[in-house]
């Protein structure tokens, strides 16, 4: 599809869910300014347009540089309900369904924050969500690979306490010389208490990094994974076993994952057979919410209608949603794709 207008109009018509998208990557600078006004902070940008000038990254870590000084104006509980109502009033008028979303506890924590608060803010956001705008919700709470493991483990310690509130763990932030197996014993824990299991891999990682967090800490999800069509063998695995992959086109393109639209995977992906699913991944930053990641991939990719369907009934299957959740969403899908 190549008509940009019928293109949005058909994504924003399928009831979608967004597998990978990070709270603290949602913080638009308007909302962090007023933010730190509120809490007579020092601005972390003097305006808006200075926010968005430095936007501009050449790696992850770049990226995180910046992250990090945005996040540290988020310190109260109604902080954390602002930021978290604003990112799912925005994904109910995108047609979102369901989200599962990430958080970074231990950014908060080493800023002094207790996680009683930050919890708090958000769990309330959720449950507003799903009375008020029928946008249902998982909590994933991601582990900083670049930090201690020690640290993690004790954040982990706090938050299953919450267990019955966060679905999941996960593994985030700089990838490149911090392979999965450091943090077999933490997730290896999560798994004892229930806990769902993903991390993100194959991003800045090479594939090998795919493949030990599945086998090592007992991923069910790789967020990212797009070097898995590196090693041929890796990917015949992945779509045997039906691993699914959260791929993030447009911030691929912002963190120099690949150098544009038209040269990233996804269609790839898709051909080889891949469970794969479009995400928005820190939205605020990378130029697009989950809509505008699919228009701009299905147009740099001239993906067909029939794959985007795909792509969108796979964001379900790819859920923690049960059995009779994936199929009546997926039945929605189908009915919302028959409109003309």
């Amino acid at each position: 599809m190549q008509d940009r207008e019928a293109l949005e109009s058909l994504v924003r018509r399928l009831p979608k869910a967004e597998l990978h998208v990070h709270l603290e990557g949602t913080l638009e600078p308007e909302l962090a300014l007023r933010i730190a006004e509120r809490n007579a902070l020092s601005a972390p940008f003097p305006s808006v347009d200075a926010a968005r000038a430095a936007y501009h990254f050449e790696n992850l870590q770049s990226f995180l540089d910046v992250y990090y000084t945005m996040t540290d104006v988020l310190r109260t509980e109604q902080d954390f309900y602002d930021l978290t109502w604003a990112y799912l009033t925005n994904a109910a008028t995108q047609n979102i369904r369901h989200v599962e979303l990430f958080f970074d506890p231990q950014a908060h924590l080493s800023r002094g924050i207790p996680f009683g608060i930050f919890i708090a803010g958000i769990l309330l956001a959720l449950e507003d969500a799903e009375t008020h705008l029928g946008v249902t919700s998982r909590l994933i709470m991601c582990f900083l690979r670049d930090q201690p493991v020690e640290d993690a483990a004790r954040v982990l310690a706090t938050a299953h306490l919450y267990r019955d509130r966060i679905a999941g763990v996960g593994l985030d932030s700089a990838e490149a010389g911090y392979p999965p197996q450091l943090f077999k014993d933490v997730f290896d824990q999560a798994a004892a208490y229930g806990m769902h299991r993903v991390a993100h891999a194959g991003e800045e990682g090479p594939p090998a990094y795919i493949a030990e967090a599945i086998d090592v800490l007992g991923a069910e999800r790789i967020d990212h994974g797009v070097r898995c069509l590196e090693d041929p063998a890796l990917v015949d695995r992945l779509v045997r076993e039906r691993v699914p992959l959260t791929v993030c086109p447009l911030s691929n393109v912002r963190l120099r994952v690949v150098p544009s639209l038209a040269d990233h995977p996804l269609k790839r992906m898709l051909d080889a057979g891949l469970l794969v699913t479009v995400n928005s991944d820190d939205p605020a930053y990378f130029g697009g919410y989950l809509v505008e990641n699919y228009v701009e991939a299905a147009l740099a990719l001239r993906l067909t209608r029939d794959e985007i369907v795909t792509l969108v009934e796979n964001s379900f299957t790819a859920s923690f949603l049960s059995d009779e959740a994936k199929a009546a969403h997926i039945e929605a899908v189908r009915a919302a794709a028959a409109l003309p």
